[in-house]
């Protein structure tokens, strides 16, 4: 029926507020006579109908409502109830538990996470189940390290710029993180478990776009917009994202260096406190186009490019042979001005061989990346008197590297036998880097280069992989068994130095995963794999980069890589609660290591190979149904943990007991109006790394949220670190090597954030994964 000459109607409910969506049914005896979808509350019908109608209403969140109208009428206002339960059901059903466990990988929904959302994806990594986040910009999974994925892709950054990156990134950008503590064949063999964020994708035919923002506060204030859109018609889907982030954060250090030789006792105090600040843009753009329907290609660009800026000052406290008072005191001014950036372009091409699940995936990448560097020390010396000391030192060191990496991959997939599916696949990645370092004497004449301090590095590796590997069940059991060899190639020359160290090797990487399901309730599980941590680039490069006259850090080109073995057995109840026994070895382990001379007060961070470090443990998780409108998820971790190796011409044993807990509480306060809490706590007792002994952890944060514009728009209010208790303590009491440090972060805050979703109803987007698989983990 055509509407002509209309009369309108409008729908609101009991506070007057006009209802959008509802659907409207005209009916006269046994027929619909017409159907209509209101837009903001209005309907319309036909001028010409006459006699008794009935006018039938739905909209999810009100009572079905069914009016008698008798025709003609110029107008009507009609009022519907809300329906409790209804609104009740949808909540639920659109709402994904903050913490989810799988067999293979555990997932924090990060958009779901009140203590997450709102702030960068540095913070939300330390809210995830078992990760850390340290100092130095370190991240650890259960004890393991990691290799960082973004979208499957990894991010070819390592210690701190890993950091100012994963800072420069809202988490209101990223749908949930997945923990992948035992990674397939599939993957690359580099890192001992996978941590693979995963972006937000608006869904949708149309235009589709989440805009969120975030405002913290901690002793300075920082703020982060962002948004992501996705646009899809036909053939083609175009989608992206960009962020903005700017930090200023508080940080402070309290060090204590004693050397003691002997012919003189030095006790070296050191109160460090700054601002570490920071500017940083992160964008993405990509699109996919149908070829045909079994054929997809796609392009993918990103790109970061950030600012950091970091003043310290340091007083030096030095006192002698057990004087009462310091002898001399030092103060150390050092400001670094930084700017990096790094592009990512990666080619796709998809194709389905057949409707039976066989298909090639073929991927190429090119990532540039540049970093910028440069560090002012002044450093002025007070005798115990209070009159000035005639030496002072004045240094500025400017630094540039460049890497270029390319990757290319290709898999194929064929699945057989109904239930069983076979993988294999090719990769090759070439990485060249290039770094300069220039040290010059800043007297007030001018800058003097010496060339001695000053050198060129340059590093190249070539990694050549094939993998295969097969999954399937028969019956009660399940198996996945795979094998990837790796032939490695490195090459790292240092002009100052005139050294050029070669190094290739090829090794095999087994992984095998045997499950057998008991009942229905019950299954056991076996998984053994191996893996290689290969230095981050950093790592090697041996420049010595001076923070005051006594304290510098520097690479070591020969360090080795580290081959780690995995052995796991699990049980698994309801598919909800797990308990594994897990066994962990790792040879020629390599960490940072702090060396003091006790004669010349040198005081050093330097990268060593290390012998031995091996865990045996158990973890568990067991959630909680406390109540419809409260869920727990806990978390457990105990550990015997034992490193030992050579190290300046002696031995060191170490072991330690060791557990980590983790509780995460969702609280639904009121379903109809979408008011939420959530709770978030985690402690982790004293450990030990090489040669350092490393105090406990522990955090808690809590946060609300609200959900506004009929559950379009997002309001969040989030408390972290309530206690003040994320701070770092370390010590080291090995031969004669005694000193150690506490650091604050300035990680107590509170964020204010907000999320508003524009847009359809989602539909299934394309997942893909890159050709890169390690190289951003390592890159500097």
């Amino acid at each position: 029926m055509a509407f002509a000459q209309l009369r309108k109607g409008l729908v609101t409910d009991k506070n007057g507020v006009p209802i959008d969506g509802v659907t409207i049914s005209l009916r006269h005896a046994d027929s619909t006579l017409a159907v209509q979808l209101s837009k903001t509350g209005l309907f319309s019908f036909p001028q010409s109908l006459k006699g008794t109608y009935n006018l039938a209403l739905q909209a999810v969140g009100y009572k079905n409502l069914t009016k008698r109208l008798d025709l003609p009428i110029d107008s009507v206002i009609i009022i519907m109830a809300s329906d409790e339960k209804t609104l009740e059901q949808v909540t639920v059903s659109a709402s994904k538990p903050v913490i989810v466990r799988k067999i293979d990988r555990v997932i924090f929904n990060v958009e779901n996470s009140i203590v997450a959302s709102g702030t960068t994806v540095w913070d939300a990594l330390g809210k995830a189940p078992g990760v850390q986040t340290k100092f130095d910009g370190g991240i650890t999974a259960n004890n393991k390290g990691v290799v960082i994925y973004m979208d499957d892709k990894p991010i070819r950054l390592s210690g701190e710029d890993l950091a100012a990156y994963l800072r420069s990134l809202p988490s209101d950008n990223i749908s949930k993180i997945e923990i992948i503590a035992n990674p397939t064949a599939r993957y690359d063999a580099q890192g001992g478990a996978v941590i693979n964020i995963i972006s937000k994708k608006p869904k949708g035919d149309g235009y589709n776009a989440v805009l969120s923002g975030g405002y913290t506060r901690s002793t300075y204030s920082s703020y982060n917009p962002s948004m992501v859109f996705n646009y899809r018609k036909d053939k083609i889907n175009v989608y992206g994202s960009y962020g903005y982030s700017h930090r200023k954060k508080d940080h402070s250090e309290s060090e204590y260096v004693i050397f003691d030789s002997p012919a003189n006792y030095a006790d070296w105090r050191n109160e460090k406190s700054g601002i570490r600040m920071g500017n940083a843009n992160s964008y993405k753009i990509g699109a996919d186009y149908n070829l045909t329907k079994q054929q997809v290609i796609g392009i993918l660009v990103n790109g970061y490019n950030g600012a950091n800026n970091r003043s310290n000052r340091t007083l030096t406290n030095i006192v002698n042979n057990h004087a009462a008072l310091p002898d001399s005191i030092l103060q150390t001014e050092n400001v670094s001005d930084g700017k990096a950036s790094q592009y990512s372009f990666n080619f796709n091409y998809k194709i389905k061989l057949d409707t039976n699940g066989r298909n090639i995936n073929v991927d190429l990448d090119y990532v540039p990346y540049q970093n910028k560097n440069s560090q002012q020390v002044d450093t002025y010396g007070i005798s115990g008197n209070g009159s000035p000391l005639p030496n002072q030192y004045h240094i500025f060191t400017p630094s540039n590297q460049n890497i270029d990496i390319y990757s290319g991959k290709i898999d194929y997939t064929d699945k057989f036998w109904k239930k069983w599916t076979f993988e294999s696949g090719l990769k090759y990645s070439s990485i060249r880097t290039r770094n300069s370092f220039d040290f010059y004497n800043n007297p007030a004449t001018g800058l003097q280069l010496v060339s001695s301090r000053s050198d060129r590095f340059e590093y190249a590796e070539n990694i050549s992989a094939v993998y295969a590997s097969i999954t399937g069940d028969a019956g009660k059991w399940s198996f996945e068994s795979g094998l990837r060899g790796e032939y490695t190639y490195t090459n790292g020359k240092s002009i100052a130095l005139n050294t050029n160290n070669q190094n290739h090797y090829f090794k095999l990487f087994p992984t095998v995963f045997i499950a057998y399901k008991l009942n229905k309730d019950n299954e056991i599980n076996l998984h053994y794999n191996s893996r290689i941590s290969r230095p981050e680039y950093w790592r090697l490069n041996p420049f010595k980069s001076y923070t005051s006259p006594y304290t510098y850090l520097e690479g070591n080109p020969a360090l080795q890589p580290a081959f780690i073995y995995n052995g796991e057995l699990g049980y698994t109840y309801k598919q909800q609660y797990n308990i594994s026994f897990y066994l962990r070895r790792v040879v020629d382990y390599f960490s940072n290591i702090t060396v003091q001379d006790n004669t010349s007060k040198l005081f050093y961070d330097t990268q060593r190979n290390l012998d031995l470090s091996q865990e045996i443990g158990f973890s568990a998780s067991f959630p909680i149904k406390a109540a419809d409108w409260w869920e727990i998820n806990n978390y457990a971790q105990g550990s015997y943990r034992q490193e030992k190796s050579g190290y300046l011409q002696a031995r060191y044993d170490y072991h330690v007991w060791g557990i980590y807990l983790s509780s995460n509480h969702a609280i639904t306060l009121n379903k109809a109006h979408g008011l939420k809490a959530e709770v978030s706590a985690w402690y982790s007792s004293p450990t030990i790394q090489g040669i350092y002994k490393l105090a406990k952890l522990y955090d808690v944060s809590a946060g609300m949220s609200k959900s506004i514009f009929k559950s379009k728009g997002t309001l969040r209010l989030a408390v972290n670190d309530i206690f003040y208790s994320n701070v770092y303590r370390i010590d080291v009491n090995y031969d004669n090597q005694r000193n150690g440090f506490v650091e604050k972060s300035d990680t107590r805050s509170a964020t204010l954030s907000f999320s508003y979703r524009l847009g359809g109803n989602p539909t299934a987007a394309r997942k893909r994964t890159s050709a890169s698989e390690e190289e951003k983990k390592r890159a500097q």
